[in-house]
């Protein structure tokens, strides 16, 4: 009996070892190895002279990091020379950005070393592949006192919405604890104080005073941050900063969804789509969710996936591929609200169905396009694919950049999952008069696992000389008019000296009696293929490195060339007066404007004036939203608008309006069409 039990122990145990070794050999769903992560920017940046001795240093993930290998012995500072410099460090998972606060002011005319170490790893354990170093130099004298850069509602701005919030941004970050009701203030009428709660969001510097109930209407309010506000190190502003804005008569407009993609009644849609809705206005991010944006298919049955919100667009991504042949319902509810916390009037519901056989995906607009030459070495590398990729695909294995010849380039990707477009931003600048080759590899893949049929390959050439690069339009650059959906609409005598044209849709009306020195192009393969080279244009002007943060209205202002941006805490931008931009003699100065959101002129009283060689041709405004230009205003530059894009009556456009999911309106407007740039076609 004790030799039968023996046996059955013995066979037991082999059976055991025998599925160990099975379950270790033979795991072919085993994941393949990870892209570490890398730090795609820092603050100061990268030799950075002059620099505040008050200064934080930030680091800024590809993607997120476990916040528990972020901490001082994985990211140091240290000066001078091995000096290690006290300090704490924090780690904010929205922005997957890392800040390293010292706890004194460093010291004046020194050189500091920062890094990022390789202890530092994202959220599934996986390493920095090498430490990340940086250097930068403090400035000889200290710095002036921190101000208020920008500010919601615009200083002086009228019919503002009662049920506003009221913001204020900072030049440097600021004690939170010294941002409270005492030093953010608001009366109105007259001295009268409101009722509120003050907040202050450290990553971008902004605090935030929420009433407690609705203004008044018509009404004039006082805000006012006192000298009580002091940035990390106790230096406070020199002096209150207080500014006025009147409510409107009457409250406000809900927001509306103005475009959506998949298009309303759209067919054949890749079942590896993803859907996405932009609104009118910015909304709460806490309200665009899996509640409040939902997809149902067929029938009545729920899609599980996951809902983002970015410059006023919210993203549904299903969790798998979408069914072939089937009609699909999205919807908005009325729980989606702006920032003042108003909802949408009623649902917003729309459908669309799958195509009958699976996508295979393709690069359908590339930037800079290929062959092209006299590319600036700042340039980013942009590739526009056909459907929507799976992010984990798209990295820097998958999408690469080499030169002078098989040299690889170090640089970071991300991926756009609201426009199908991938980014290659180089670690540092390109060599001049230099064969560059960029290679999109078969291992990207769409949603549904399927690769591209062949690595995709372009190449450019660098420019011999430094220079700022302009957005490369492609194919959209001979249109004076491109939109997506419903329809190109226009009223009256306007004349466009350049091509007409709309895709998905296929409608454009009012030619004539509006005139057109180009050709038109309703639902074509030419708008097709344009509205590709305009989302690739789009992402290469979002991608632009820089951005000078604007205020809310940038009327009276004179800029000098390079990239201009507004941020989430004020997204919208006004020109109220003249806009110079001042090209200071260079005819390819060139200027890049970010737009969160909408892009708004003043009716009768704006103009965008180009002076000293400054060209209409190198002029971009990326807009999150949608742009309006006021009645008989004058406007210069190329507009890529994210929605819609409206011409007021008699408003002149020396440039072009580019809508990528909305319409384009016209009512009795001159539209000059700037020439191509060198190598945009």
């Amino acid at each position: 009996m004790r030799r039968y039990n023996n046996h059955k122990i013995k066979i037991g145990l082999a059976a055991f070892l025998l599925l160990i070794f099975s379950l270790g050999c033979c795991n072919t769903g085993a994941k393949p190895s990870l892209a570490p992560p890398t730090v795609i920017s820092v603050a100061p940046v990268v030799g950075a002279a002059g620099v505040c001795p008050n200064t934080i240093i930030t680091a800024t993930f590809s993607v997120a990091m476990n916040s528990a290998s972020i901490n001082g012995a994985t990211f140091m500072l240290t000066g001078p020379g091995t000096t290690p410099v006290a300090g704490a460090v924090t780690y904010d998972v929205p922005t997957k950005t890392a800040t390293f606060t010292p706890s004194s002011p460093l010291v004046l005319s020194t050189l500091y070393t920062a890094t990022i170490t390789t202890g530092a790893r994202d959220e599934v354990g996986v390493a920095l592949a090498t430490n990340f170093v940086w250097t930068f130099t403090t400035g000889a004298s200290p710095c002036v006192p921190p101000t208020v850069t920008s500010v919601t509602p615009a200083n002086g701005a009228t019919g503002v919405c009662p049920s506003t919030v009221v913001t204020a941004t900072f030049s440097v970050a600021m004690s939170s604890t010294t941002i409270n009701g005492a030093t953010f203030t608001l009366t109105g009428p007259g001295t009268t104080p409101v009722a509120g709660v003050v907040a202050y969001d450290a990553p971008t510097k902004t605090a935030t005073f929420t009433p407690s109930s609705s203004l008044v209407l018509s009404t004039l309010y006082t805000a006012t941050i006192t000298t009580g506000a002091t940035d990390e190190f106790g230096f406070a502003l020199a002096t209150n900063f207080v500014w006025t804005f009147t409510t409107g008569a009457n409250p406000c407009v809900p927001p509306t969804v103005i475009s959506v993609t998949p298009p309303n009644g759209a067919i054949g849609v890749c079942p590896s789509t993803v859907v996405t809705a932009t609104f009118s206005q910015p909304m709460d991010p806490a309200t665009i969710n899996t509640t409040t944006f939902t997809l149902t298919g067929p029938g009545t049955t729920p899609v599980s996936g996951i809902v983002t919100y970015a410059a006023s667009t919210a993203t549904f991504i299903p969790s798998s591929p979408l069914a072939l042949s089937t009609v699909y319902t999205a919807t908005i509810t009325t729980g989606a609200q702006d920032l003042n916390g108003n909802p949408l009037a009623s649902n917003f519901v729309w459908s669309f169905t799958t195509s009958s056989t699976a996508c295979a995906p393709t690069v359908i607009s590339v930037a800079p396009p290929d062959g092209a030459t006299g590319i600036c070495p700042n340039s980013v590398v942009v590739a526009t694919f056909s459907e929507a990729m799976n992010p984990a695909t798209i990295n820097t294995t998958t999408f690469t950049l080499t030169g002078p010849g098989s040299t690889p380039v170090l640089g970071a990707v991300t991926y756009a999952v609201a426009s199908n477009v991938a980014t290659f931003t180089p670690t540092s600048l390109l060599a001049l008069d230099t064969l560059y080759t960029a290679t999109i590899t078969t291992g990207a893949q769409d949603l549904a696992g399927n690769p591209l049929a062949n690595d995709f390959v372009w190449t450019f050439t660098t420019s011999v000389t430094a220079c700022q690069a302009p957005v490369p339009l492609g194919s959209a650059c001979s249109f004076g008019i491109l939109g997506a959906t419903p329809v190109v609409s226009n009223l009256g005598p306007t004349n466009v000296t350049g091509d007409v044209g709309i895709w998905p849709a296929a409608s454009i009306t009012g030619f004539p009696p509006g005139t057109i020195t180009g050709s038109f192009h309703a639902g074509d393969a030419v708008a097709m293929t344009a509205q590709g080279d305009l989302t690739t244009a789009y992402d290469y002007a979002a991608a632009a490195a820089g951005g000078a943060v604007l205020p809310a209205d940038i009327g009276g202002q004179t800029l000098a060339p390079g990239v201009y941006k507004t941020t989430s805490a004020q997204p919208s931008l006004g020109i109220t007066g003249d806009l110079t931009l001042d090209g200071g003699g260079d005819s390819n100065a060139v200027w890049i404007f970010q737009i969160v959101s909408s892009l708004t002129t003043a009716a009768t009283n704006s103009q965008v004036i180009l002076t000293n060689s400054a060209t209409a041709q190198n002029v971009f405004w990326q807009v999150g939203s949608s742009a309006t230009l006021g009645t008989t205003t004058t406007f210069a530059g190329t507009i890529m608008a994210q929605a819609s894009v409206t011409l007021g009556t008699g408003a002149t456009l020396n440039g072009r309006a580019l809508a990528r999911t909305g319409a384009v309106t016209l009512l009795s407007n001159p539209v000059n069409v700037p020439p191509c740039q060198s190598g945009a076609r």
